[in-house]
């Protein structure tokens, strides 16, 4: 990673800052249905960075809903079939992003009807979660989040990345999902979404984040 100047910032802020630059958002594509992106590794918690801001959209009068891409995991017998500690099967094949595509994405395509299916598959039952489709109305936005999200040439308006350092990732990381770690680091190789992004949140110390705005 670059050397990037990060501001000291609270999460209330944050959240209120990125809803207002959210407010003047045109996707290029013409599409009504600004999407965006809160990248970032499960330790970095990038979820609840998108929660805020739905919170603060909320209560700027527009709409959003926020996705979870844990939430469009493929089954199990496709996920782990090389097994439960595979790195490549985790940074290739965990998620169903053909799903995310059509159910996500195809929706809120210029022309479309804005209905998104919020989750498919629950990683707990290893059942499709049966979930009812809602509907985004124009002028709302999608909040995606999850890990790896910005290798996928998903068609976001705007990226924000969660960042943690090697050496936080570790330490916040539970000792049995760092078997994932390897992933990460060829994230960081080969896409660099600490400068890929358009936003960049450092959060290395959760009381304390900052950030590039």
């Amino acid at each position: 990673m670059g050397r990037v100047r990060l501001e000291a910032i609270t999460w209330e802020r944050l959240g209120d800052l990125l809803a207002d630059r959210l407010l003047d958002l045109k996707p290029e594509d013409g599409s009504p249905w600004p999407r965006i992106a809160f990248d970032g590794a499960p330790a970095a918690r990038p979820g609840d960075l998108a929660e805020r801001v739905a919170e603060a959209l909320r209560i700027r009068g527009r709409p959003s809903r926020v996705v979870d891409t844990q939430g469009f995991l493929r089954p199990a017998s496709v996920r782990l079939e090389y097994g439960r500690h595979d790195v490549e099967a985790y940074y290739d094949g965990w998620f169903d992003t053909g799903a995310l595509w059509r159910e996500v994405f195809g929706p809120l395509e210029p022309g479309a009807d804005g209905r998104i299916l919020p989750d498919l598959w629950d990683p707990a039952t290893d059942r499709a979660t049966r979930s009812p489709y809602v509907q985004l109305p124009p002028g709302g936005f999608l909040l995606l989040h999850g890990p790896l999200l910005l290798r996928h040439w998903f068609p976001f308006d705007l990226t924000v990345h969660v960042l943690l350092s090697p050496p936080a990732l570790l330490r916040h990381t539970p000792e049995a999902d760092r078997w994932t770690l390897p992933a990460f680091e060829r994230y960081d190789r080969e896409t660099d979404p600490a400068v890929a992004a358009d936003v960049l949140v450092r959060a290395d110390d959760p009381r304390h984040p900052a950030w590039n705005g």
